[in-house]
């Protein structure tokens, strides 16, 4: 089964998405990341930014700008 990264990675070796990778790679790492820390902080940004070692507002444009729902980590 094809995914949507696999997808992208082609489009990546095949020129149409050239000089993306960086981006595509850090990115995807960097939304795992602050999912994880979000579920153990049962999604209280303030401490998963104290955490990351990153301020408040940042961890929150990030957040819009990964399109992570913080919702599915509140209880």
């Amino acid at each position: 089964m094809i995914t949507e990264k696999n997808k992208q990675m082609e489009e990546v070796f095949l020129g149409e998405g050239k000089g993306k990778v960086y981006s595509m790679v850090i990115g995807s790492a960097e939304k795992e990341l602050i999912e994880k820390v979000l579920k153990r902080t049962f999604g209280n940004q303030s401490i998963a930014a104290k955490i990351l070692g990153i301020n408040r507002n940042t961890l929150r444009t990030k957040i819009k700008k990964l399109d992570v729902d913080v919702g599915q980590f509140r209880i």
